[in-house]
């Protein structure tokens, strides 16, 4: 099997994010699993064990070792399927017999792919990506962006904080705030 899969999900299903994962997948032989085909309810703490198809997604996903989410940037967000996927892995460090699937996570990467009508995905759209797959112990690979006039240009942007050191020194000698 091979070891990636592209987590894709929009409003517009044959939009510029579907093209750029198209695009991604034919990189990187992946397999593309369109996240709005499936029934994914929002987290609830009063609904342990929901009847939709998150958990049987879940088992599937944990057959790959990379993991890329690819989105729109919708105001700063994700699209709201892509939430409710990332809420709903709540119930696994929640309910203790899920626990050992949440664990095998530890083992995976993940990379974020994204598109939006500017050259950079803004940091606030990226770094909740960041920060969740660190938290669920996956480590975070890359950062591939595409802009809406050029989905089939798939370029690899640096994620944000990665190496936000190296920029300080010009921060401080220029007196100037930095905006990439």
């Amino acid at each position: 099997m091979n070891p990636h899969v592209i987590i894709f999900s929009s409003a517009r299903p044959d939009g510029n994010t579907r093209q750029a994962a198209e695009i991604l997948a034919g990189k990187l032989d992946a397999r593309v699993i369109v996240l709005n085909d499936y029934r994914i309810n929002p987290y609830r703490y009063d609904l342990p064990d929901q009847a939709d198809d998150f958990r049987p997604l879940v088992t599937e996903l944990l057959a790959f070792k990379h993991w890329v989410f690819a989105s729109p940037v919708y105001w700063y967000n994700t699209t709201p399927q892509m939430k409710a996927f990332f809420d709903r892995l709540t119930e696994y460090m929640d309910q203790p017999e899920l626990r050992e699937q949440l664990r095998q996570l530890r083992r995976k990467q993940a990379s974020l792919l994204s598109t939006s009508y500017t050259k950079h995905a803004p940091h606030a759209f990226v770094d909740p990506f960041i920060h969740t797959v660190n938290y669920l112990g996956m480590e975070f690979v890359h950062h591939y962006h595409a802009r809406d006039k050029t989905p089939d240009e798939v370029r690899r942007q640096p994620a944000p904080g990665q190496a936000w050191w190296r920029k300080l020194p010009a921060l401080v000698d220029r007196r100037a705030a930095w905006v990439e």
